[in-house]
Formats: structure tokens, sequence, C-alpha cells
């Protein structure tokens, strides 16, 4: 009788991968929205939304630390973050991993849906990267790291 031939390739049960690890996103007053909060839920993520922890209108200097203390991705909503240099410093600072929706005249809505199909992205990209980092997210749903 002929021997079983093996195909090489590993099986999901003796893969060495790691699994990825849980994340919890952390969206800020310009996405703490529900249908924004629902469509990331719906996807099977954690989410804190910036009013079950803090007042509407609480200063960035004041979350974002507790934010990185927390290991929290942070998701904003910011198309002008590209110019404001001492925003990108803080969220630096602050030591999160952050995407900021730039995506411009979106409603809600929308900004959920292309958040909620950019999530398998974003779960990736934070695997791979320990942080600080900010990715910004057009209305492509295609994660690209700022500069």
């Amino acid at each position: 009788m002929p021997k079983n031939k093996r195909s090489g390739t590993r099986s999901a049960a003796n893969s060495i991968s790691k699994p990825l690890e849980p994340l919890v996103l952390f969206v800020d007053e310009s996405l703490d929205n529900r249908t924004v909060v629902e469509a990331l839920r719906t996807t099977g993520a954690d989410v804190e939304p910036l009013t079950a922890h803090f007042p509407k209108g609480t200063a960035d200097e004041t979350w974002l630390p507790y934010a990185g203390t927390q290991n929290w991705i942070v998701l904003t909503r910011d198309k002008r973050i590209r110019y404001r240099q001492l925003e990108r410093i803080a969220l630096t600072h602050a030591n999160v991993r952050a995407f900021v929706f730039t995506g411009g005249n979106v409603t809600m809505k929308d900004t959920a849906a292309i958040l909620a199909r950019a999530l398998p992205r974003m779960r990736r990209i934070c695997a791979a990267n320990a942080g600080p980092f900010i990715f910004h997210i057009g209305r492509t749903g295609k994660p690209i790291k700022m500069s």
C-alpha cells in the first residue's frame, strides 16, 4: 500500500501563529454615536465610547493618557489632523494606537460602515505594531500610516 503523502502545510490546529490580541476601541466624542458604536460592536469589536468614561467636552489632554494606559485603540474623526501637528504629538505622547477617520463630508451611517469594513485591517496593523502610531482612514476604508 502507498504511504499517505503529507501536503507540507500546517493545519489550523498546528499553526504556530499567536491569536490576535483582543482590541478595545475607544471612540472619542467625534464618533461617540450610537450608529458608529453599534456598527463596530456588530463586527464583534469591544467598544468604549468616551461618554461611558468622561463627560462630553472633556479635553483630549484628559482622556488621551487614560486611553493609552488602558491600551485602547483610539478612533477619532478629524479630517484636518494632517495639518495639526500638536494634535498628532498629543496622540503619540499618550502612547496610543490611533485611527483617524478623514473621509470628509460623510454621514455617520457611512462612517460607521467604512470603519466596520476597515476593522480587519486595523486588527492586523495593531497585531504588527505596538505603537504609538497614527493611521488615517479615508472613504476607501484603507488605513494609511501618517508620517
